[in-house]
């Protein structure tokens, strides 16, 4: 009885000393305002919690000098020790995971690292929008609870929702792809996971969409973001770059919209008043607030020279919308523009308002950290291993099966028993993370993957992915001539893409394509060409090799990204992941600048376009394609012919559609019109169990509305072999069978229009109530 006594006084001991050294952890953040052992702000209204939050910030800034309001401003911003008040640094990171890029978040101590999931351009090839927001709840996890550990904050400006335009951008890694219906729902999802359920207007973390607008340069041939003048159409604009930002603002609730540094139309994007109050304050209804990039304030009169004096920059910003700057400019120049006369201190009010608000909203002025929603989330909720699985998971959905010649993959532990792995990327770690990333909880490199299902034989063949030489080629021949089957692990990395860094062409770099067309000559075995990479690259010279069994785009797959590698390769995992951006031939690129802003083609002056929606010259591999070790079969079941698009009144009819032959979307009574219901059959033919996501394009009739074809939404549905799976599939006329014109102003076409669901086409008649058809 002693015995068992002394057992569980000693159990109890170390449960204790476990439990504190927990709390001692997760607690080490005092609060961050309105302390409530503080008796100096125990009784201020702005500390009450049952207060409405728009009275607890009126209260807040009538107590605050000019010089606290000022120095408020910035992303660094100051305590205020006299209000019970700690510093904040605005800017923290979680594109795919926390990330230490921005000063706001550190690693160290109880934080080693945090998950790492792919980068977005990976993420996006899923084409899986509960994967996206779910990805998005597990960031913000362990954002809060490194918050929590005071090693990060509550404000994360990701995610990047710029337009893929332009192959060579070094940034596109960042981004959902090239299309905006695509960009706009990974935006909105993600965002949602970010900032959770939104109960109460409360918020998990505040999220911030990046970069308004139309940017997606950032240094080419001599011009660079700083400088650059985007010159777009309205109709662009519109139906384009503008797109996910406003899903972001409109259906993801985003607390924050970073505006860019480059000039649109003349005019930076931080002091425009039409984009920024007129816009994201004004038509979408922005509940958060509008920082700059880093220093874009500052760059807007130090190199664009868009305003003779720096006050008439920090009042040109301020007045246009801007509520904080990403850099030191406002808090050294605002006074002096206050003093001129060049903004008032009630903009200066509206400012902190929108940003004190976001703050409320995350309950940083709520007293104890701890003692309140998320407050228990700490160290054990970072790197758990259901979030190191669903990292692995979002790698291996992100795959991208391009080509398969005579059904080469899977391998088989069987028949291959020893495999070749060679190539610059085939035994990296931090590449698979991409930019933006933090410290990852740990790694499986491809070489490591493929090390678990057969005996490996490693050869690096260039010692980096510029491959500057073939020295080593010789040994990486020997190599694949031993093995059963090659894998080269190919393509790009940061020196090569980047923030800053634009490419110069599509090709593979240096000697990559010597060294894989000469592996593939020696092997013995099937040749598997794995592509790392955030941008398309032009490999022609492989899809027309007969030696190079199969081809497989991994992205840059996050920490896991070996792991996921290896699972397809050996049919572990079933890719099912789709190109969301178009791979195009180098000399698509070889004469069109990027400074071209233009989505339209223009034969007349040999514009191509750009994008799968625009461009209709040869690609190497197109947006959308996604192979799989099945197949798949569809019927159309049931889908309406006609549809009759209800006017608000006579008067929309006469002027909307007598004229162009469409209704504009605001004439028409889009509350009275049903969805369109499609119903498609979708069968596994094959022989393996497989995901299958099925891609639905709408064609407005023939003439100068839009694209020939544009996505409008995507379905992604697991079907076990032999298995059949019925799809409903809504369209809206209003939302998805209208297009913008030149003018900005989006209508309905009327007449037929085209849906195509997969390999599946589809005809719709669109005519008003009145009858009108013609085009």
């Amino acid at each position: 009885m002693a015995y068992n006594i002394t057992k569980l006084l000693s159990l109890v001991s170390l449960l204790l000393s476990l439990s504190f050294c927990t709390i001692g952890v997760v607690h080490a953040r005092p609060p961050f305002a309105c302390d409530p052992h503080n008796p100096l702000t125990r009784g201020l209204k702005f500390c009450r919690v049952t207060v409405p939050i728009h009275v607890r910030v009126q209260d807040l800034i009538g107590r605050l000098t000019l010089q606290e309001k000022i120095r408020l401003l910035v992303n660094n911003a100051i305590a205020v020790p006299r209000l019970g008040i700690q510093g904040y640094e605005w800017w923290s990171e979680a594109l795919h995971g926390v990330s230490n890029v921005g000063p706001g978040t550190k690693f160290g101590g109880a934080f080693p690292g945090a998950t790492s999931f792919p980068q977005v351009i990976t993420t996006a090839a899923s084409f899986n929008e509960s994967l996206w927001q779910e990805i998005g709840r597990v960031v913000s996890d362990e954002a809060r609870a490194m918050y929590n550990g005071g090693m990060a904050g509550l404000t994360y400006w990701s995610p990047n929702v710029n337009i893929f335009r332009d192959p060579r951008w070094g940034r596109g890694q960042e981004t959902p792809g090239e299309d905006p219906v695509l960009a706009a729902k990974y935006a909105a999802r993600y965002v949602k996971g970010l900032q959770g359920d939104g109960a109460g207007n409360r918020l998990k973390v505040a999220a911030c969409c990046k970069h308004y607008t139309a940017y997606d340069l950032d240094n080419w041939n001599g011009v660079n973001r700083f400088h650059f003048n985007a010159r777009v159409s309205k109709q662009d604009l519109a139906d384009t770059y503008n797109v996910p930002f406003k899903a972001c603002v409109v259906e993801g609730n985003v607390a924050s919209v970073m505006c860019s540094y480059n000039q649109v139309n003349g005019k930076p994007t931080c002091a425009d008043p039409d984009l920024l109050k007129g816009t994201i304050r004004g038509q979408w209804r922005l509940n958060g607030y509008i920082v700059s990039d880093c220093d874009s304030v500052g760059v807007l009169y130090e190199e664009q020279h868009y305003t003779r004096t720096p006050e008439e920059a920090a009042a040109d910003a301020i007045k246009a919308g801007l509520d904080l700057d990403c850099g030191p400019f406002l808090a050294i120049h605002t006074e002096a523009a206050l003093r001129r006369g060049l903004v008032s201190q009630l903009e200066i009010n509206w400012a902190l308002a929108n940003t004190m608000t976001v703050q409320m909203r995350l309950g940083m002025f709520d007293g104890e950290p701890w003692a309140h929603q998320y407050g228990n989330l700490g160290p054990r909720d970072v790197c758990t291993p259901a979030h190191q699985q669903l990292a692995l998971e979002a790698a291996r959905q992100g795959i991208v099966l391009l080509e398969n010649r005579g059904r080469s993959l899977p391998l088989s532990t069987r028949r291959h028993r020893t495999v070749a792995v060679i190539g610059p990327n085939s035994d990296v770690t931090v590449t698979m993370i991409g930019n933006y990333a933090g410290v990852a909880c740990g790694y499986t490199t491809p070489l490591q993957g493929i090390g678990r299902y057969t005996r490996t034989i490693y050869q690096a063949g260039c010692t980096d992915v510029h491959c500057n030489g073939n020295q080593l080629f010789g040994a990486a021949e020997a190599a694949a001539r031993q093995a059963d089957a090659t894998v080269l692990v190919m393509g790009l990395d940061q020196s090569i893409e980047a923030e800053f860094v634009d490419r110069a062409g599509l090709l593979l770099p240096g000697h990559q394509q010597e060294l894989v067309s000469r592996v593939a000559r020696a092997s013995r075995g099937p040749t598997i060409l794995v592509l790392m990479s955030g941008g398309p690259i032009d490999v022609t010279f492989a899809k027309n090799d007969p030696r190079i069994s199969a081809i497989i785009w991994v992205g840059y797959p996050g920490q896991a990204g070996g792991t996921a590698i290896a699972d397809v390769l050996f049919g572990t995992t079933n890719p099912g992941g789709k190109l969301p951006m178009t791979w195009y031939p180098q000399n698509y690129v070889t004469h069109l600048p990027m400074t071209d802003m233009a989505m339209r083609a223009d034969p007349a002056r040999g514009y191509p376009g750009r994008t799968y929606r625009f461009y209709r010259g040869p690609v190497v591999f197109p947006f959308g394609l996604g192979l799989s070790y099945t197949t798949f079969a569809h019927n159309l079941a049931h889908g309406p012919t006609s549809v009759s698009v209800p006017l608000t009144s006579l008067k929309a009819t006469a002027n909307s559609t007598m004229l162009s032959k469409a209704v504009r979307v605001s004439h028409a009574d889009c509350n009275a019109l049903s969805p369109l219901d499609v119903h498609v059959d979708v069968k596994n033919t094959g022989s393996m169990d497989g995901t299958h996501t099925l891609l639905v394009f709408t064609s407005p009739p023939d003439g100068k509305w839009a694209a020939s074809k544009q996505l409008v939404g995507f379905h992604k549905i697991h079907i076990a072999a032999g298995s059949e799976k019925r799809l409903r599939i809504s369209v809206h006329a209003c939302k998805h069978l209208s297009v913008v014109d030149r003018f900005g102003i989006r209508r309905i076409p009327l007449g037929e229009h085209k849906l195509q669901i997969g390999d599946l086409s589809h005809h719709v008649s669109l005519q008003t109530n009145s009858g009108e058809t013609k085009v």
